[in-house]
């Protein structure tokens, strides 16, 4: 997981080097067909081609229209903002998902995991105060649908999971991620300079496809309870590069927003932890 959130992070400093010279949905266009050739490799050569066929149509449309959305709103978060403060609401994602499970999913969720989503929502809100007397950034606006997006995407992956394999849901979510932003992409094309920028387009295939199955690795391997937590390392990647790349240092209201939000998340993971011990002791959670 740690080195799979490294490679997302990488990734995504390049698809922000990408969107200085091409437009969001271009940028969005690249990083899935980069990635596809890698995706059809790794499941022919695990010999599970004959499961690649999608079962729930209308859900695969549904997922594949929001990541277009998704995407496009991240690259355009972090074209008009730093990785750091774009990954520090974005952290706000499992609390979303939380609470969007109860409706979507009809999952319950106890008086403590409702505290910890508030705090949460409260830390992204905390990043949002007024800096140079300005409420909203652009950046964080676009980080705000992306994190939306992000959420309403994880809950129709769950319900896509009651019907589909894995290798239809990740190679359909490429496809339409390609096809959607692509023809979306067409009005405003740019042309592509290859010489300056084939390296980065081939690293963001590259990066993108370890991550992936890297994360599906660690997820197979221990419970998302244990290996969810290290996603949070992305926060420190976030800094980093933006500090390597292009000077940029995170504000205090981001350091102090983004401690919040990662405390919560991490206080609703013990508690899901706490929860999933119930049926083998015996025992009832308390809330």
């Amino acid at each position: 997981m740690l080195v799979s959130v490294a490679c997302f992070s990488v990734m995504d400093s390049m698809l922000k080097l990408l969107s200085e010279h091409y437009p969001s949905l271009q940028v969005a266009y690249l990083r899935a067909a980069s990635s596809l050739p890698f995706v059809l490799a790794v499941i022919a050569i695990r010999g599970r081609l004959g499961r690649i066929r999608p079962v729930n149509i209308r859900l695969h449309l549904l997922r594949g229209a929001l990541s277009v959305l998704m995407l496009y709103s991240f690259i355009s978060a972090v074209r008009e903002s730093s990785l750091a403060t774009t990954y520090s609401i974005f952290m706000c994602a499992p609390l979303l998902v939380a609470a969007l499970s109860v409706p979507m999913l009809k999952e319950k969720v106890v008086s403590g995991q409702w505290f910890a989503i508030a705090v949460g929502l409260s830390g992204v809100l905390l990043m949002l105060g007024p800096v140079d007397g300005k409420w909203l950034s652009a950046g964080s606006l676009w980080a705000i649908v992306a994190l939306w997006t992000y959420a309403l995407a994880v809950v129709s992956l769950r319900l896509l999971s009651r019907t589909d394999s894995t290798e239809s849901m990740v190679l359909g979510f490429t496809l339409l991620l390609m096809i959607g932003a692509g023809l979306l992409a067409l009005p405003g094309w740019q042309p592509i300079h290859w010489g300056r920028d084939l390296a980065l387009i081939l690293g963001v295939g590259i990066m993108g496809s370890i991550g992936q199955n890297l994360i599906t690795v660690a997820f197979r391997s221990a419970p998302a309870a244990v290996v969810a937590p290290f996603e949070y390392t992305a926060m420190l990647w976030g800094v980093l590069l933006d500090v390597a790349i292009w000077s940029v240092y995170p504000s205090v209201l981001t350091l102090v927003g983004a401690s919040v939000v990662i405390g919560a998340g991490l206080y609703l993971i013990q508690r899901e932890r706490r929860q999933a011990a119930v049926p083998a002791s015996g025992k009832p959670a308390s809330s």
